[in-house]
């Protein structure tokens, strides 16, 4: 027969473990977001945390976000430069509604720029991201970018682009929770890629908030959230 008193630590238990599992949820966070990614010495947003997230001391002008990031993403073709510049960027943005509108609308009308063989690859690309992250941290009232597929924009970008496993990567992280087949697919083309891609293994090398967390290339190989197979 079970006490009182072995039912209440048992219910503590489960208590417990229940609250560890919210928590592990709640400090793996959006992806997108709460991974800076390494870019070594290219240019990139100001910044003075050595961690994912603004400090609260930064004294960045947000009514340049706009204009700062588009110089910084025309002058550096490197996907993972970009994807770094606009993580930033949301961020930033999150403190400004009227820039992180400003920004959108800015990287939207290039890809409307009509051309012999149309707009680059990235200006699509971009769009796509930044939509993405922005869905990942701006709420609904502050998301200039609610209605748009971020993700087919990404797709449609490594069509025109060819090959580029940094571009694969991006795909992977915003696949994470499915479709399952598709995110599989970017994922094994990033980890490819980054047998001859330094700055990109360094980058799935690297620990997902703290260093006692999963890789990136841990998560990436992971079965896709929202598609896994029942037993």
């Amino acid at each position: 027969m079970k006490t009182r008193s072995t039912q209440t630590w048992r219910f503590v238990g489960i208590v417990v473990l229940l609250l560890a599992a919210v928590t592990e949820v709640a400090l793996a966070g959006p992806p997108l977001i709460c991974h800076a990614f390494d870019i070594g010495s290219a240019k990139s947003l100001p910044w003075i945390s050595h961690d994912w997230n603004l400090t609260g001391s930064e004294s960045y002008d947000t009514s340049k976000l706009a204009s700062d990031t588009y110089a910084i993403l025309a002058a550096n073709p490197a996907v993972l430069v970009h994807m770094e510049t606009l993580r930033r960027a949301t961020l930033y943005a999150r403190k400004n509604p009227a820039a992180a509108k400003e920004l959108l609308t800015r990287l939207t009308a290039r890809t409307k720029v009509a051309g012999p063989d149309g707009p680059p690859a990235l200006y699509y690309f971009d769009v796509g991201y930044l939509a993405e992250t922005y869905r990942q941290w701006l709420g609904n009232s502050q998301n200039p970018a609610q209605g748009i597929d971020g993700y087919a924009l990404v797709k449609q970008a490594i069509q025109l682009r060819g090959n580029d496993p940094q571009m694969e990567f991006a795909a992977a992280l915003l696949t994470l929770s499915g479709p399952k087949t598709e995110h599989r697919d970017h994922a094994q083309k990033a980890i490819a890629g980054a047998k001859t891609d330094p700055q990109l293994a360094k980058n799935l090398s690297s620990h997902f908030i703290g260093e006692r967390s999963e890789t990136i290339a841990e998560l990436l190989t992971k079965p896709a959230a929202a598609e896994k197979t029942k037993p």
